[in-house]
């Protein structure tokens, strides 16, 4: 029985839907408000009381998550579902495509939340400090504090479930030899970024100690987005295999 190879269709829509999230991704944080030091809350948060367009911007940081997660999930469900041919059994690569789809999956939920605690709550709270009366400020500003740790946890845990999402799927990637293996490793490198993130927002908040790690999963997550989108559009038409063959098997 042949099995047709729709390698092209899965490939290109995962690599739109990551190339996408990025891009948004990044133009929504161009135009967040930022302070010198973001683990200076006064000045931080007079910046975001000032902010004219925190609730669309927020927004957007959480459609390009939505979109780099429905990518990533995508070319993960992809990669393991080519193991799923009459008795065969699906191979220790598919699985780790599995457990990065569920991650990813993950990851965006949890986004979600932080963008209700971070684009909604926070907001609302710095905007009720600016305005209070003198004495009400500390109080106002004590609650805001409050807001912030809370993001500072989501947001910990949430770029650990990404980095492991991007380190699972990178590395099933660069198995499968359908596009250059360097980049399911520069999708790992932007994992392992990630997850560094995660460990000193958890232990520090947005500190200086951040610079290195967002940098670099930023730049990993960029070029191999770039990358594995001119690959999959450049990707040549299969013919009908056999499916038992084994590029009809998940890697």
């Amino acid at each position: 029985m042949a099995v047709v190879d729709d390698r092209r269709g899965t490939w290109r829509l995962a690599s739109s839907l990551l190339l996408a999230g990025v891009v948004v991704s990044i133009l929504a944080g161009l135009l967040h408000a930022e302070s010198h030091d973001a683990n200076d809350h006064l000045e931080s948060f007079t910046a975001y009381a000032n902010s004219g367009i925190w609730t669309p911007v927020h927004l957007g940081q959480f459609v390009g998550m939505a979109l780099v997660g429905a990518g990533l999930v995508s070319l993960a469900t992809g990669l393991a579902s080519r193991g799923t041919a009459p008795g065969v059994q699906l191979r220790p690569l598919g699985w780790t495509a599995r457990f990065g789809a569920v991650s990813a999956a993950a990851a965006v939920a949890l986004h979600a939340a932080l963008q209700a605690v971070d684009g909604v709550a926070l907001k609302q709270a710095v905007d009720a400090w600016a305005a209070a009366p003198d004495p009400e400020k500390a109080a106002r500003f004590a609650t805001a504090e409050g807001i912030r740790w809370l993001e500072w946890g989501m947001r910990s845990y949430q770029s650990i479930l990404l980095g492991a999402a991007l380190v699972l799927v990178g590395v099933a990637v660069a198995a499968t030899h359908h596009v250059p293996r360097m980049i399911g490793y520069l999708m790992a490198l932007s994992g392992l970024g990630y997850l560094a993130q995660g460990w000193i927002i958890g232990e520090s908040g947005f500190s200086a100690g951040n610079a290195l790690p967002t940098l670099v999963s930023i730049l990993a997550i960029v070029i191999s987005a770039i990358w594995l989108a001119i690959s999959t559009w450049r990707m040549k038409e299969q013919t009908p295999r056999p499916s038992g063959s084994p590029e009809s098997i998940a890697p």
